[in-house]
């Protein structure tokens, strides 16, 4: 059975233009009407993840890979086709764009590990793995507003690679941090790849995409272009 399945899957959003102001001299007056207008960030979309699939999703900036991730893990509803989920998701996005900056990030923990549909007695399991692994150290027990990007996103790797659903997602992850942090999580990534985890990742690395991607699927301005195998797919998009 797929864990996931895409069929002619679309999502559209209202974009609000705003008239030219027009200025009536002679009432000093102001017309700033607003029309709504509807795009398309994904269309026809059609694409199978089964256990133990490596998806890489690429396609230049704007053409709806992070909108993709969104409608799998539910965050948005698509406007037709359908998305098949069997199974839990990781839906950490953007990591560690969903904490809570007033909180702490071991409250973060716990918060998202709940979000993902964990109990506390769960996540106190994968405490301290996720605290070490993330080298938060010290500020652990302060508020996430003081961190850096680099240790947001250090911290929401470490919560997704160490409270498993059936499917992780994972966009840009592999360039968070210092050489020696990418490192380690590129080491994660391959030791969760063995242990044969299901993974969609979205980035612009090629390299990453063939190095980790057993299929991919190449998305432009909301349209499928291709997909296939990794290796293939990528040659396609580079030669584009």
């Amino acid at each position: 059975m797929d864990l996931i399945k895409a069929t002619n899957l679309g999502i559209r959003f209202k974009m609000k233009r705003k008239k030219p102001q027009v200025t009536l001299s002679d009432t000093k007056k102001t017309d700033r009407r607003v029309n709504a207008s509807e795009f398309w960030a994904l269309k026809n979309v059609n694409f199978t993840v089964e256990k133990g699939d490596i998806l890489g999703v690429i396609g230049s900036n704007g053409s709806g890979k992070s909108t993709l991730l969104r409608l799998i893990s539910e965050v948005y509803s698509p406007d037709e086709g359908t998305i098949e989920i069997n199974g839990s998701v990781s839906a950490l996005l953007s990591l560690g764009a969903g904490f809570k900056s007033e909180l702490s990030g071991l409250e973060n923990i716990y918060l998202n590990g709940i979000m993902l549909g964990f109990s506390k007695t769960e996540i106190d399991k994968h405490l301290e793995q996720i605290i070490e692994f993330s080298e938060i150290g010290e500020f652990i027990n302060e508020p996430v507003k003081v961190y850096s990007s680099g240790m947001r996103s250090r911290l929401g790797f470490s919560i997704s690679a160490f409270l498993e659903r059936d499917v992780m997602l994972i966009d840009e992850i592999l360039g968070v941090g210092d050489f020696k942090f990418k490192k380690k999580s590129q080491e994660k990534m391959e030791e969760m790849i063995r242990d044969g985890r299901t993974v969609i990742i979205v980035s612009h690395s090629m390299d990453s995409i063939k190095k980790y991607s057993n299929k991919a699927i190449w998305i432009e301005k909301g349209e499928m272009k291709a997909s296939g195998k990794a290796v293939d797919i990528v040659e396609l998009y580079l030669k584009s």
